[in-house]
């Protein structure tokens, strides 16, 4: 093989490489938003998950589900801050249950024994589930007030709430 090969060899691995960073910085460059997905509410409204908005003040949608543990102890421990989170930060939590249809009718009772003040969502289906790209749960997007999705956070552990309080803060500043 001659030298004039290797030499294009070499610029065709310099053009791709660049291409490739330049896709990637641009797919990441552009702020994902929520997707449109309708779903029901508690009382069997539908709600457009497109269309959430709270003002200018952020957003967080936490995926849980009545069987999941660390779920129920995420949202729990969130509602001990959410009254200041709401004072500091004008922040609305939804909190969207992917409980299949079998086990929906248990969601409420949990929700209303626990005390969450939560907008809360069933995503039976899981279609906004899916749209959203959650593979298990708990799984948290904080949403700025543009409605862009800015943070996202899978499974949960003790403190995880005061990272997720140190995200909106950023959003707030």
């Amino acid at each position: 093989m001659n030298k004039s090969y290797f030499k294009w060899i070499n610029n065709a691995q310099s053009i791709v490489i660049t291409m490739f960073i330049v896709l990637f910085t641009a797919s990441t460059a552009s702020a994902q938003t929520v997707p449109s997905v309708k779903l029901k509410d508690l009382t069997g409204t539908t709600i457009d998950t497109g269309a959430f908005e709270n003002d200018g003040n952020p957003i967080i949608i936490c995926f849980w589900a009545t069987w999941c543990s660390p779920c129920k102890r995420e949202l729990n421990n969130y509602m001990d801050y959410y009254a200041d989170w709401q004072e500091e930060t004008g922040v609305k939590i939804i909190a969207v249950s992917i409980d299949d249809s079998r086990s929906t009718n248990r969601v409420g009772p949990y929700t209303m024994s626990s005390g969450w003040e939560y907008e809360i969502l069933l995503d039976p289906a899981k279609e906004f589930a899916r749209a959203m790209q959650v593979i298990n749960v708990p799984h948290t997007f904080l949403v700025n007030g543009e409605g862009e999705i800015v943070w996202t956070h899978n499974n949960y552990a003790e403190g995880d709430e005061e990272e997720l309080y140190e995200e909106l803060l950023k959003l707030v500043d």
